[in-house]
This record gives structure tokens, C-alpha cells and sequence, in this order.
């Protein structure tokens, strides 16, 4: 099976300033761009109407059936916000909304973002929208998350690097978000040893004791933590603690003659959920990424492959699977919220869409025909206000009418890096982000 129809070229050399125009994927017939223009859009729209008001960035998570846990409304998220920052240049870009909305909006999140609480520079998951401060995650999570903070700092960059040089207001839009990114204290979160943890609490320390190793969905903490003009690490906390030593190499999984570069984190032969493949690689740009553990274009393309097949395969017998019904990541579920990915233990009957429309530049003709057949056959079943609902299952006739920030977001960057590579460019551009790729010893087109 191809890897690819379309790979769109690089852009030769750094992104200088905003980006004027993009262009559409070449060749895609009129009716499948009428398609991928309504799913983008009414994802991005997440992002803007669903908006908590105060802060202007994302919801965690929004209910159209009005059903929340815990006053939910006011929750937002840092990991999830920082892809709504990302989805807010797509919507610019795309006419979704003017340049002057997209930028009273990120006006509002940077006010939030530079009064909310933090921690050693590092944001909380969560927060209440309307005052700022922590809410927390889970009892002894209510301090810096560096993950979820990265996922910010990811979007954040992008955004500066998009009005750098545009009107005085966007410049100093840009330096605010400057400052924000330069005070993020990756170095504390090393707790003195050569990894990074994934959590600090002002009441319980380093008691959640999370030393983060790959492979999963935290690569882009350690491309950030290595990039840090001030709070930077040395190579030695990548590759002792992310690669561990080059662990992250011994024994890779494999499916129906698919094979992976790295091990999942996991038990032994662990395919992750496609969220992995998404989370670090909607501004870190895959195309041409090498470095000593990994090709990542091909592992991304490889761990997207996996879950098609596994789906085309079906060994558990659900219905509905098919190489129009595919993807597996973390969602809603039947029962609460789950981990799906293609294991016997792990696949619960449950389609996630984001999983293969995030997908869409590793495997453009496979999303296309999920996209597509959710679009044309189970829109009455699937849609909502904001696209394409969290999950579904037609085993169980099971359609929920929930969204989450973190599924929404990549929906809109990856469709987007699909059609123009517009994220993937901006962030690339970045000094210290090429800088921090070499440090960390690894190769791409943008480093030339």
C-alpha cells in the first residue's frame, strides 16, 4: 500500500512574517473539497463559538445533550487551548474568519495566559476559565503540567511567528507570547536528574513522580526543552531520558507487515493510540525528521497504516469497521473515556474520528474515504454543531453527541498541514526550534 498520493512540497528556507496565502490540495475532486472545507470548518468552530467567553480559549470538553460532570463550562484546558490556537490561524487562512477576529482572540487567551496561575513557568491542565486558576486534574495534579504546557507553547509559537512582522498590535502580540515562552522553566522540571517530569505541585512536590519516556505523545516537551534560549536542556536529558539510553529502539511492534521504528511505551508489542502520531507533529514537521531512533515521517505513516489495517482486518468482528470506518485513539467511550488502539484488549468496539481525519497527511486516500463515507452516509447519526461527534460505535448503536478540545484541535492543524503544510512552516521557522533539532542531533529539510 502506498504511503502517500499527495506529499506536499517544503517551503525552501524560514516562513518571514505572516503568511498571506494557501493553496488547496492539488487534484482533489470538487465534491471531496466541498467535504474536507465543511469538516474543517465546523471543527474550527469549536474553537471560536465554543469558546469559554472569559478567557476565549477551549472548553475541555463541550456536551451538545447540555450533560456535564462537574461544572465542566468553565473548564478549559492548556494542552487543548494551545491546538485552538493553532486552528485560529487555519480559520485566518481560510476566510473561517478575518484576520482582525483571530487576532482580538488570541489578544484575549495571552491576557489569560500571562494571569492565570502557573507553576516554575509551566501552566496547569486545566483551570477555571472564568478567574484563572488550577483546577486540578486529579488530587495530587494541581501544579505545572509540562506536557500540556509543551502543546501551548507549540501553538504559541506558531502564532508568533505568523505576526512577527505584521502591525504594531501583532508585533506586540508576538513579543508578549516571546516573554510567556521564554519563562517557561523547563530545567526545573528536570528534578535534577537527565529526564523531564511531567508534573510539579506547589502542596505535593514531585509526588506524582511521572519521569516521562518515549515513545508516546511527548516529543515535542523535549524538542522545546532542548530549544529554551533560558530555560534550556542539554542532549544528555534526551537521550537518556526520552530515548533511555536507546530502549526506545528494542524491539518495535509490528502488524500484518506494517513494522514500527520504536517501541510504544507499554507492555511488549504496544501499538499507542493515533493520538501519538498528532499531538508533537501538529507544528513539528514529520516530512524529512530524522535523527538516530527514528524516520518519523515514516513511523507516523507506519502507526497510521497499523490502525487502518487493523480496522480493514477487524479480528474482533465489529461492526461498521472497513477501510472507510477506521482510527483509534483516546476518547469517549462506551463507559467514561478510554485508550483505544488496534490490541485485542484495547479495541472496544469504538471509532474515534479524529484518528483518521488527523491522519489525513500520512494517509490522505484512507482518511478521505472514512471522511467521506461518515459524511455522505452517517451524517444524521455522527454530526453536530461542531463536526463530526468524539466517537461512535455501531456495535453498540452508540453515538455520542460530545466533543473534546484535544480531538477537535488536531482535526483542523493536520488537515490543514495536509493541504499546506501552514503550521508545520511556521513552527520550523522558528530560530530556536532549529537550533534545538540540532542540539538533540536530528535532521530535516527546514535545517538547511
Amino acid at each position: 500500500m502506498r504511503y502517500s498520493i499527495v506529499i506536499l512540497l517544503l517551503m525552501l528556507g524560514a516562513c518571514k512574517g505572516p503568511v498571506k496565502t494557501t493553496q488547496s490540495v492539488p487534484d482533489l475532486p470538487k465534491e471531496e473539497q466541498a467535504i474536507f472545507d465543511s469538516v474543517q470548518r465546523a471543527a474550527f468552530r469549536y474553537f471560536r463559538e465554543g469558546a469559554e467567553p472569559v478567557s476565549g480559549l477551549a472548553r475541555e470538553r463541550y456536551h451538545a445533550d447540555n450533560v456535564y460532570p462537574q461544572n465542566d463550562k468553565t473548564t478549559v484546558t492548556s494542552g487543548g487551548g494551545g491546538f485552538g490556537v493553532m486552528a485560529i490561524l487555519v480559520a485566518i487562512e481560510r476566510n473561517f474568519i478575518t484576520r482582525a477576529e483571530g487576532l482580538a482572540q488570541l489578544e484575549k487567551i495571552i491576557h489569560f495566559l500571562e494571569t492565570a496561575d502557573r507553576f516554575h513557568g509551566a501552566w496547569p491542565h486545566w483551570w477555571n476559565g472564568e478567574t484563572g486558576k488550577v483546577k486540578p486534574f486529579g488530587r495530587k495534579d494541581n501544579g505545572g503540567d509540562l506536557v500540556e504546557t509543551s502543546f501551548m507553547i507549540q501553538g504559541l509559537l506558531c502564532v508568533r511567528q505568523y505576526f512577527k512582522d505584521g502591525n504594531e498590535t501583532e508585533k506586540q502580540l508576538a513579543a508578549r507570547i516571546d516573554k510567556l515562552w521564554k519563562e517557561v522553566e523547563f530545567d526545573w522540571y528536570r528534578n535534577g536528574k537527565n529526564v523531564l517530569y511531567w508534573h510539579w505541585s506547589p502542596d505535593y512536590n514531585w509526588d506524582m513522580n511521572f519521569a516521562v519516556h518515549g515513545y508516546n505523545e511527548c516529543l515535542i516537551m523535549y524538542v522545546l526543552a532542548a530549544s529554551s534560549p533560558t530555560h534550556g536542556v542539554p542532549a544528555a536529558v534526551y537521550h537518556e531520558g526520552w530515548a533511555e539510553n536507546g530502549k526506545i529502539n528494542q524491539q518495535p511492534a509490528a502488524y500484518d507487515g506494517i513494522q514500527l521504528q520504536q517501541r510504544h511505551q507499554g507492555e511488549p508489542g504496544t501499538i499507542g493510540p493515533l493520538f501519538w502520531a498528532h499531538y508533537s507533529w501538529l507544528g513539528l514537521d514529520p516530512r524529512g525528521l530524522k535523527d538516530k531512533y527514528a524516520d518519523y515521517w515514516k513511523d507516523n505513516t507506519a502507526h497510521s497504516l497499523i490502525h487502518y489495517k487493523w480496522a480493514v482486518n477487524n479480528p474482533k468482528k465489529f461492526k461498521g469497521y472497513g477501510p472507510d470506518s477506521w482510527g483509534f485513539t483516546s476518547s469517549y467511550s462506551m463507559k467514561g473515556y478510554a485508550g483505544h488502539a488496534p490490541s485485542l484488549k484495547r479495541d472496544l468496539g469504538v471509532i474515534s474520528p479524529t484518528a483518521a481525519l488527523s491522519s489525513f497527511p500520512y494517509t490522505p486516500a484512507e482518511s478521505m474515504a472514512a471522511m467521506k463515507n461518515w459524511y455522505l452516509n452517517k451524517k444524521d447519526k455522527l454530526w453536530g454543531p461542531f463536526g463530526f461527534y468524539d466517537a461512535f460505535s455501531e456495535t453498540a448503536d452508540w453515538y455520542t453527541p460530545r466533543y473534546l478540545a484535544i480531538d477537535q484541535g488536531p482535526i483542523v492543524v493536520m488537515m490543514e498541514n495536509y493541504r499546506s503544510g501552514l503550521l508545520w512552516n511556521l513552527f520550523m521557522s522558528c530560530p530556536e526550534i532549529k537550533t534545538g533539532l540540532k542540539k538533540l542531533g536530528f535532521e530535516s529539510p527546514h535545517l538547511h
